[in-house]
């Protein structure tokens, strides 16, 4: 070990002969080069030890602790292990220099800052701020509390860290917090325009933005009442009559703790809660801080706010499921700003949370704060494009296995279907009106009341299940069943695994009762384990795997022992788990609970593919064959909006399987009562809602009542029943590029939905378009999501052109239109260039094996495009047994050329009819059936010219 200081007499020649060696220290810190990296130790701030790790030429791992030990857990999330060559490491001025082939880091020894360089040498990500390690105590263990700032004043765009519900895309200058519960979905994953990303390698509470927590008003604000004493004005109403005056600290019913807090004058006689409900609170809010302040309204049923006579919220959610809805208000200082909160309460939940304005450079930052670990840790990932910084987090974190490809046909489900006769009846009523279905869904509470978590039927509903599933499968449908992570103690199950240590306890010994019938005790296993997820897989393969069942749908894997615990109060109930304390691991629990049932059934079918839905993530769950689905929305327009940007997040984050309720899952009374009044807008936000599901990654209909099926929405002959028929059709004729989408995502490492900024990374423009995503590389999509809407803005981004899927008009890029939405159609563009493979409507996937292909080629730009086709099935593609057939398009010559097929599968066409169609100038409106051209094709190149 080298001690560099001022040379002098023998200390030169000692240092000169060191000079060489692994490690070194310098004046202002010291280094040590290890096998895969190396390990500061800086002269100054927070963190005692830096380590750097290679994970490959493009990803870098940091590791900062305030300790000597860099003894941290294991990951969760990361399989992939460090690279031990292919870097090399140098020192000048006080800097260490890591680089590899297409990336490198520079570390201050001065302070163990870090900041790293793409390929081209240009600094994209610069370590600033790394907060103090606020020591705090879990289940008596020493944790720390961890921050880490980059870029302060950054104009780049972020996207990622999972799925959630707030219409937020580019979370510049946004706060977002990392909580894992229904509706939000945490990948801790964040993409940057600048082209890299950033994977943030911890499991517990973890906020963007931000690092202070939201707080109760007055805890930033002043707050004064209409009478001029601090507090809001609250006054309580009930059938219209005012029937108490009181001024609160606070609005703050957030938990089921906050309930005891309201006024007895809301509950009759026998202490049941009145109907007819209405609160308002009104008052002032002064601050002596300039600039934007932060709001957030965590609300169920009707709720608005008024700042300074101005509507900013106006939402409904389902009484039992609240969710933040935030808004930003520039407050002057010393001024007295008018605020009203009307809510009219069905049971639900309310809170008016604040948090100051930051610093302009602090607030457009990368900045992210966890509150339990033992590091700092994260993942640098180095990218050309986005499409590479996805792959990085693949290359970490496990590949997207393949689904089967019947589950990118068409899915129904409801809340729920009670009986066999239900469920096999709505998919025949699919067959006989020839509505393409690959997929019908059980969900919860097929078993008697009292038995949940014992995976059986109720036999007085389900007198033969295997049967039910039999003629499912007959009438070439498959079958996805409900499982959840909950048991009841009265059930073996719960028994059997209580005695190995596996349940939570105290969700039972609070005596909390869920909402089935009178309430019954129940609690959630712990999935850590190993052998808890073997004792789990076995129960439901025992009991259900045994019937036929084709794939799950692993619900409440938050996991959710209440919708309305506060969080403190959740997180004791959610373990200790059997690796650590519940904080912890707070967002890692369908990690787990998904490679147990993966891993089973691998184990009991090596070459079918495994197929689970489940209502939480965390990364990593793309390599346990699981998608994801956004949770408990509500039928609002607004909510309908807000699926867009949580889906296209979602998907940059690197899991790209997704869906969401088509048509929210919880309704309104108005709806729910079929009110002739408002029936036209449920049909109507049913169907701009499908149009959208047509192009999500997974095509499935739920939800509570009314029914969902396509002939309980509208009946047979309207534009509405019509429309929905020709979205569930086309889904099924764009069946070949849809599954080369899926494929690409394994064997690529692709995104089926995109973010705009994707593949227009230049474009500003289109790093904040939040309603709008590409689906594959051809199509752009916009969503209508107003009611009685027949026209929409949409970005075109790029220098390209852009055709009317309808129409076939052709616009320029770089420009917003007013597209036509007439009530059947979404505005739906497709990009030059682009060749996009079709096939005939089939009632289910495979249905017509041999039927023709129709190559749809969109002119004005050279293209490319690789057909995907396997048994769609098997596992046999991880083994290569695959094809893939190349198309380009050359625009100066108008040649398409199909060109020579390589690899091979069990059951694939030797020879096949493919039809050509070319969109150009001169619109050609969409039609399924003109064709320019026909050719017989047998694996060898062929080329069909443009007339």
């Amino acid at each position: 070990m080298r001690i560099q200081v001022k040379p002098a007499g023998l200390m030169i020649g000692l240092a000169l002969a060191l000079l060489a060696s692994t490690s070194a220290f310098a004046l202002d810190g010291a280094f040590e080069k290890t096998a895969d990296g190396v390990i500061v130790t800086p002269a100054s701030g927070p963190a005692k030890k830096v380590r750097l790790q290679v994970m490959n030429d493009r990803i870098i791992h940091v590791t900062a602790v305030p300790t000597d030990s860099l003894d941290t857990p294991k990951s969760l999330m990361v399989v992939a292990k460090p690279a031990t060559g292919g870097f090399t490491v140098t020192e000048a001025g006080g800097k260490l220099v890591l680089k590899t082939a297409k990336a490198s880091a520079e570390v201050s020894l001065a302070d163990g800052t870090v900041d790293f360089k793409d390929a081209a040498g240009k600094v994209v990500l610069a370590e600033r701020d790394r907060g103090a390690f606020t020591p705090v105590k879990v289940d008596g263990q020493d944790f720390y509390e961890v921050r880490q700032q980059f870029n302060p004043g950054t104009d780049e765009a972020f996207y990622g860290l999972g799925q959630h519900q707030n219409g937020q895309m580019n979370y510049n200058g946004q706060d977002v917090e990392l909580l894992n519960y229904n509706r939000t979905v945490v990948v801790p994953m964040l993409l940057s325009s600048k082209g890299y990303g950033l994977l943030w390698d911890n499991s517990s509470i973890t906020r963007f933005g931000d690092p202070i927590p939201y707080g109760v008003a007055s805890r930033d604000l002043k707050v004064t009442g209409l009478d001029g004493q601090p507090g809001f004005t609250a006054k309580y109403y009930v059938g219209g009559q005012l029937k108490l005056t009181r001024t609160e600290a606070d609005i703050d019913y957030r938990f089921l703790k906050d309930l005891p807090n309201m006024p007895k004058e809301l509950l009759g006689a026998d202490g049941k809660p009145l109907a007819d409900k209405k609160v308002v609170w009104e008052g002032t809010l002064t601050t002596d801080k300039a600039g934007v302040h932060k709001f957030e309204l965590y609300s169920s049923d009707y709720a608005k706010v008024w700042i300074d006579g101005k509507l900013v919220i106006d939402r409904w959610r389902q009484n039992w499921n609240p969710w933040y809805h935030d808004f930003d208000v520039a407050l002057t200082p010393g001024k007295a700003h008018k605020v009203k909160v009307e809510w009219l309460p069905d049971g639900g939940y309310i809170g008016l949370l604040h948090n100051n304005p930051m610093p302009e450079p602090d607030r457009h930052s990368l900045q992210l704060t966890s509150e339990v670990g033992k590091a700092i840790d994260y993942y640098f990932v180095a990218g050309a494009d986005l499409d590479q910084v996805v792959a990085g987090y693949r290359d970490l974190t496990g590949d997207s296995v393949m689904m089967p490809r019947w589950a990118y046909g068409f899915w129904q489900s409801r809340q729920r279907y009670e009986t066999a006769d239900q469920l096999v009846g709505t998919v025949k009523e699919y067959r006989k009106r020839n509505l393409p279905l690959d997929n019908i869904v059980l969900d919860w509470r097929y078993w008697t009341d009292p038995t949940w978590g014992s995976h059986k039927f109720d036999a007085s509903r389900f007198p033969d299940p295997k049967g039910m599933i039999d003629e499912v499968h007959a009438l070439n449908a498959h079958f996805m069943i409900s499982i959840w992570p909950k048991f009841y103690p009265t059930t073996d199950n719960y028994k059997e695994l209580d005695a190995k240590g596996y349940m939570y306890h105290r969700n039972v010994e609070q005596g909390a009762l869920d909402w089935v019938g009178p309430g019954y005790l129940n609690s959630f296993y712990d999935p850590y384990p190993k052998e808890a997820r073997d004792i789990y897989w076995r129960q439901v393969k025992d009991n259900l795997k045994v019937l036929g069942v084709d794939a799950w749908w692993m619900d409440a894997s938050e996991p959710d022992m209440h919708s309305n615990l506060d969080v403190p109060e959740r997180t004791k109930r959610m373990g200790p788990t059997a690796i650590g304390p519940a904080a912890e691991y707070f967002n890692s629990y369908a990690l787990p609970h998904t490679q147990g049932v993966y891993e089973g059934e691998l184990a009991l079918n090596p070459d079918v593919r495994p197929f689970i839905l489940t209502r939480s993530g965390f990364g990593g769950l793309q390599r346990n064959a699981s998608a994801v689905w956004s949770g408990d929305v509500v039928a609002r327009w607004d909510d309908f909006r807000d699926q867009i940007s949580a889906g296209v997040n979602l998907s940059m984050s690197g899991i790209p399987n997704w869906t969401t309720d088509i048509g929210g899952f919880s309704v309104e009374k108005r709806y729910e009562n079929k009110e002739p009044a408002h029936w036209a807008e449920w049909q109507e936000l049913n169907l701009r809602w499908f149009q959208f599901g047509a192009f999500s990654p997974l095509f499935r209909s739920h939800g509570e009542a009314p029914f969902r099926e396509i002939y309980t929405l509208a009946d047979e002959g309207t534009d509405v029943y019509k429309s929905l028929a020709w979205y569930d059709e086309l889904r099924y004729r764009l069946m070949p590029y849809v599954y080369t989408l899926a494929a690409d995502t394994y064997q690529r490492d692709g995104s089926m939905m995109r973010g705009l900024v994707m593949d227009f990374p230049n474009d500003r423009k289109a790093q904040n378009v939040d309603d709008q995503y590409l689906f594959g590389k051809a199509f752009l999509v916009a969503p209508v999501t107003q009611f009685k809407a027949r026209s929409r803005d949409v970005y075109l981004p790029g220098a390209t052109t852009w055709y009317d899927f309808n129409t076939g008009k052709a616009f320029k890029g770089g420009q917003t239109i007013k597209a036509d939405a007439p009530l059947n159609r979404m505005p739906l563009f497709v990009r030059a260039g682009s060749i996009v493979p079709t096939t005939v409507v089939q009632q289910y996937v495979g249905e017509k094996p041999d039927a023709p292909l129709t190559v749809v080629v969109y002119a004005g730009a050279d293209g490319k495009f690789e057909l995907y086709e396997d048994d769609g099935l098997s596992n046999g593609y991880q083994r290569g047994a695959w094809s893939r057939i190349p198309m380009s398009f050359d625009n100066a010559t108008g040649r398409l050329t199909i060109g020579a097929r390589s690899g091979s599968f069990k059951g694939m066409l030797d020879k096949r009819v493919i039809k050509v169609r070319f969109i150009g100038a001169g619109a050609k409106p969409v039609d399924f059936d003109t064709v320019d051209a026909t050719v017989e094709y047998s694996g060898q190149p062929v080329v069909v010219t443009r007339k």
